[in-house]
């Protein structure tokens, strides 16, 4: 589904990503994984049009992703969230997924200023399929409240909810357990599980917690200073020596 090939990406005289190459299979959870700085949410941005690569190929079902604007991106089939929340705070939960829905809606400005039948019916059909996704994350009950009201572990769900009403085949989730407690985690680990076997959704995920990793990925990539240094299953990775020097040194 996702082929990254030579992908290269400089800041300055700092290079950020050095010919990184790896390709995900479709429905599987592919994980990212390294130190600080190693490039991982880097790597995120360049696949969904944030940065743009300064070399390489970035092939989406073949189709070349490579100095397309996000919002292109987005309608291709590639949604994703953020390791900081992005949410829209002065918006209620509900709207909040409304806004993620519209790039599939087909009314335009003047059909919706005009309340025309059929786009009434869009509309309630729009709101339908979020209010699942809702009570798919548990967050039914909070559709009518305002998004910054809820917990944080909430704004969590709600955001990758938001992702998901964008009707993607491929999510990027970049660090969604940052901030979690160990239920929430654990909880958010099944929520991924669902989201890939349910909706046959193929995922890319950036994480720091290694049992999350370890326990739902397919394939592990690892990065170290902006260069692929593995990949393979998680048991091949927890055994590499170039990992384990990696993350705790010689």
């Amino acid at each position: 589904m996702l082929e990254i090939k030579d992908i290269t990406k400089n800041f300055g005289g700092v290079r950020a990503l050095d010919r990184v190459s790896f390709s995900c299979v479709s429905q599987n959870i592919n994980a990212i994984i390294g130190p600080n700085g190693a490039g991982k949410t880097t790597l995120l941005n360049i696949i969904s049009g944030h940065y743009q690569a300064d070399g390489g190929k970035l092939l989406f079902k073949g189709k070349n992703l490579l100095h397309i604007k996000p919002y292109v991106i987005s309608r291709y089939g590639i949604a994703r969230t953020f390791q900081n929340l992005q949410i829209f705070s002065h918006m209620t939960v509900l709207e909040n997924l409304l806004v993620g829905k519209h790039i599939r809606a087909k009314s335009g400005v003047f059909s919706s200023a005009l309340h025309l039948p059929w786009m009434k019916k869009e509309e309630k059909l729009l709101k339908d399929n979020c209010r699942a996704l809702l009570g798919i994350f548990g967050l039914l009950k909070f559709e009518n409240e305002l998004a910054g009201s809820l917990s944080f572990g909430r704004q969590r769900r709600l955001e990758i909810a938001r992702a998901l009403s964008l009707e993607p085949e491929l999510i990027l989730l970049d660090e969604p357990a940052a901030g979690l407690n160990s239920r929430e985690t654990m909880d958010l680990a099944d929520l991924i599980l669902s989201i890939k076997n349910e909706k046959r959704i193929t995922i890319v995920i950036v994480e720091h917690d290694m049992d999350l990793i370890m326990d739902i990925s397919d394939m592990v990539l690892v990065l170290n200073f902006g260069e692929k240094i593995a990949e393979g299953t998680p048991r091949k990775i927890q055994n590499n020596p170039e990992v384990i020097k990696a993350y705790l040194g010689e």
